[in-house]
């Protein structure tokens, strides 16, 4: 026998019973199970960039709970179950794949299958912009949620100014901005200025993050790569130093910078 996703929608029914559901998940709200759903996001990042295969579906398997988890609140309180947040699912991806489904149904078929991807992500991003204007929800940056980790809401508030025309035409005029904040970080620093140091310091971080959204790059990725990277050749330092009998404080910074660079060598 294998569980399907009806299974799993009345195993949390089963869960929340006030009568003889489990007390842990009783006690839940939206508000408490945010962590758990962050948490369990990133897990599933971070096995994929690791490349372990073996636990994905697990992983996979925990972040979908968290959905289920919420339908169940949402229908607690008469909201929205399950189904409901599958139907919008559906409804507005096909709204957004016109090129797939031309019909606006799930059964229309021959669509444009012409369009380059930039196209279609053109249409993609007008047609959000156009459910953003129906909601009406305000200013053009006003439903960019402040709960984003702080490289990808600085992408997604440059994304979206970029759609009204506030951008830099040209990758190198962001690479002057670039310069220009180091430069006056520099300052902030001469004067030891702490406020300002923070300050200039976002903005130079800030302009680092629109050149990856002018390179195609997403910033918290790249970022997680060079994490990685910085964790592997540490490791190799530490081995290093382990394996000669040694304390950290014999080595000098430049005899640990040569371990770093063989590192490097090595791949990695």
């Amino acid at each position: 026998m294998q569980y399907r996703i009806d299974d799993l929608v009345t195993l949390m029914a089963r869960l929340r019973d006030p009568g003889d559901g489990c007390p842990w998940d009783l006690k839940q709200d939206f508000a408490s199970i945010v962590p758990h759903t962050l948490e369990e996001a990133y897990e599933v990042a971070d096995t994929i960039e690791r490349q372990d295969w073996a636990h994905l579906r697990d992983e996979l398997g925990d972040l979908l709970f968290q959905v289920i988890f919420y339908a169940r609140l949402g229908e607690e309180q008469q909201r929205f179950d399950f189904d409901a947040i599958v139907d919008a699912l559906v409804r507005k991806l096909i709204r957004r794949h016109p090129h797939v489904f031309p019909a606006g149904t799930l059964e229309s078929r021959a669509g444009d299958q012409s369009r380059s991807e930039a196209q279609i992500r053109e249409s993609w991003e007008t047609i959000k912009q156009q459910e953003r204007d129906d909601k009406a929800k305000g200013g053009v940056l006003d439903d960019v949620p402040l709960s984003l980790p702080a490289l990808s809401r600085a992408a997604k508030l440059q994304k979206r100014a970029a759609r009204v025309g506030f951008d830099w035409p040209e990758t190198l005029q962001v690479l002057d901005k670039i310069e220009e904040e180091i430069a006056e970080l520099r300052e902030a620093i001469g004067r030891g200025a702490e406020d300002e140091i923070r300050d200039e310091l976002g903005d130079l971080m800030f302009a680092q993050v629109n050149l990856a959204r002018h390179l195609g790059v997403d910033p918290e990725a790249a970022l997680r790569g060079t994490n990685a990277k910085f964790s592997r050749r540490f490791a190799h330092i530490e081995d290093a130093v382990e394996a000669s009998g040694q304390d950290w404080g014999d080595f000098s910074l430049a005899e640990l910078d040569a371990l770093w660079n063989e590192a490097k060598t090595r791949g990695l």
